[in-house]
């Protein structure tokens, strides 16, 4: 079994007692690292003046006076006696490979956008995309296909075939929406893709005008087609190895000490396989801990009646794996709530490109049980991508007919992005034993374009963090990179504040508390990954994974928090100082 796949398993292992100090401790040395703080996330009262190690697990936590008292061979290191150490921070939700494709693309966001380069400058309006687009055009060669990655319907306007056809009338392009489940081609394009309207016929996601020609829109079930036709641009190995590169600088420039990648197999389990070996290759080189969650209908095409044992198989490290699996799947709901597809509840969208329409189903009402039933019946956990207030119905009412058939330890279910609830299905949601895994920028980037979108009612139960937190939801937030930089501690605070990239607050009585915030990159990001046995508090027993700050967030407002020094990471153990001190954007 792979050292990192018995890591995965641990999960597994439930309430299992910590072991006493000195099995922990036995034959290694101890170290005790005494700080100005040690955030230790297992109670608001909670801190510590120092932490004491043994190899890769915490065997003390307590004063410095105690932890020498009751360890007296241990020596101590002074190294952040001026810093906060804080339990390893958690992005428990990003995209490693299609994050990799797309930070190596040309971006053209609709507002200032963190990437491995620096920030990249918001377009925004559809003038300023319009001439971007035709810039690329222009220094582009004269036939090669373009891919752009950044495109914002509600910031940029709609965009026609016809549109890209008068930017670039004879060359391929191809421009990726910023939600990722959406591209937009030219004519050259669609016939060098060789696509026609019968298309529409086979797959959702297909855009007809009204004359039944091809709108130049191919997203949601069809998107695939898009990155298989163009896969000379989209998925050339040196792109995703730089872009690779460049994601795991943001991460540790961050402090993230374990990310997971929440749709395992979406691109094909070799390519992703492939890249992942020669791109992160293990915790020790990549200075982070990455978990992959495997993706339903990735697990159906592959590998059919057999996708249950398929995971438990991956997951205890009976089948080789590139990193560890953890034992749970992920699966869809719905659409993007980026790009209008996300399902509604009646009248649907009042406005924007999905105007008119109540949005997509993924798996939908009917179809969300029987995906998720042979998972759940071998105890695995499931994370459901979830979005609009229409899919909480179905998502919950699904929870609602797994849980009766419980005659055990209730599965983890895990709400992946939550974009919108109604006031009902926050209570319902802590009755049921959800968790959320929330997308931690929809207000930030999003809420004032999507309040008319959504109508009043609506808009105000986007990403309704504190309510559902009060109905005793554990809440994690998570960057869903590249949509957002995964920078944990600007992840949390911007939900202290509730403030958008405008300037104002959004409906501030959904805001978390300084402590809530903490716990959601921290503890309940544990939870969202099934790893909270593992991770995500400091208490004895478990893993010695630490991020070391400059000064204790707890003590600082929310608006601060992604100002505040990362000196690095304590990893399995071992301090690992940033090389590079640069900013979340990897400068």
């Amino acid at each position: 079994m792979k050292k990192w796949a018995l890591a995965a398993s641990i999960a597994a292992v439930a309430c299992a007692a910590p072991a006493p100090k000195q099995d922990l401790a036995a034959g290694y040395d101890i170290v005790i690292y005494p700080a100005q703080a040690v955030v230790t996330m297992t109670g608001e009262d909670k801190t510590a003046e120092a932490v004491a190690v043994s190899a890769d697990r915490i065997v003390a936590v307590g004063s410095l006076e105690e932890l020498r008292r009751d360890l007296p061979s241990a020596r101590v290191n002074p190294v952040f006696e001026d810093k906060t150490i804080v339990p390893g921070l958690i992005d428990p939700h990003i995209h490693v490979v299609l994050g990799s494709l797309q930070y190596n693309l040309p971006i053209t966001p609709p507002w200032p956008m963190a990437t491995p380069h620096g920030m990249k400058a918001g377009l925004p309006n559809r003038a300023a995309f319009l001439q971007a687009l035709s810039e690329l055009v222009e220094a582009a060669g004269p036939s090669e296909p373009i891919v752009a990655y950044g495109y914002h319907n509600l910031v940029h306007g709609d965009l026609h075939r016809a549109d890209l056809d008068a930017i670039a009338p004879d060359q391929p392009l191809i421009v990726w929406h910023y939600s990722s489940h959406d591209f937009y081609l030219n004519s050259a394009a669609i016939n060098a893709a060789g696509f026609t309207p019968d298309m529409a016929e086979q797959f959702h996601g297909v855009d007809l005008d009204a004359d039944g020609a091809l709108t130049g829109r191919i997203y949601e079930d069809a998107a695939m087609l898009v990155v298989q036709a163009f896969a000379g641009v989209i998925l050339t190995p040196e792109n995703v190895t730089a872009g690779f590169n460049g994601f795991s600088s943001m991460l540790r420039q961050a402090g993230v000490t374990t990310t997971a990648e929440l749709g395992y197999g979406m691109f094909g389990w070799e390519m992703e396989a492939a890249n992942i070996r020669a791109n992160w290759g293990s915790p020790q080189q990549a200075g982070y801990h990455l978990y992959l969650i495997p993706e339903h209908r990735a697990l159906e095409r592959a590998f059919g009646d057999g996708k249950v044992q398929a995971v438990l198989d991956m997951a205890s490290g009976n089948t080789d794996t590139a990193a560890p699996i953890l034992p749970r799947v992920k699966f869809f709901t719905d659409g993007a709530f980026y790009s209008q597809t996300m399902r509604l509840s009646p009248p649907g969208y009042l406005s924007g490109q999905s105007e008119g329409s109540e949005g997509l189903w993924v798996a939908g009402p009917d179809g969300i049980v029987p995906a998720i039933q042979p998972y759940w019946d071998a105890d695995l956990g499931v994370n459901i991508h979830s979005n609009g207030d229409a899919a909480q119905g179905a998502t919950l009412e699904a929870l609602a007919m797994l849980r009766e058939g419980d005659d055990g330890p209730a599965n983890s279910f895990v709400i992946e992005h939550g974009g919108l609830f109604s006031e009902e299905q926050v209570e319902l949601a802590g009755q049921l034993g959800a968790r959320l895994s929330a997308a931690s920028h929809y207000v930030f980037y999003m809420a004032n374009e999507y309040a008319g979108p959504l109508g009043d009612v609506r808009a105000k139960w986007i990403s309704p963090l504190g309510a559902l937190t009060e109905a005793g939801v554990p809440v994690a937030v998570h960057s869903d990179a590249p949509l957002a930089p995964p920078h944990p501690l600007r992840a949390a605070g911007v939900h202290v504040t509730r403030a958008t990239r405008e300037g104002s607050t959004y409906e501030a009585g959904m805001a978390l508390s300084r402590y809530e915030a903490m716990e959601a990159i921290t503890l309940d990001a544990a939870m969202a990954l099934g790893l909270e046995a593992e991770i995500g508090s400091i208490a004895t027993g478990k893993r010695a994974d630490f991020t070391i700050l400059g000064a204790n967030p707890l003590d600082m407002p929310g608006a601060e928090w992604e100002h505040i020094p990362v000196w690095g990471v304590v990893l399995d153990g071992e301090p690992r100082p940033l090389k590079n001190k640069g900013s979340l954007q990897g400068e």
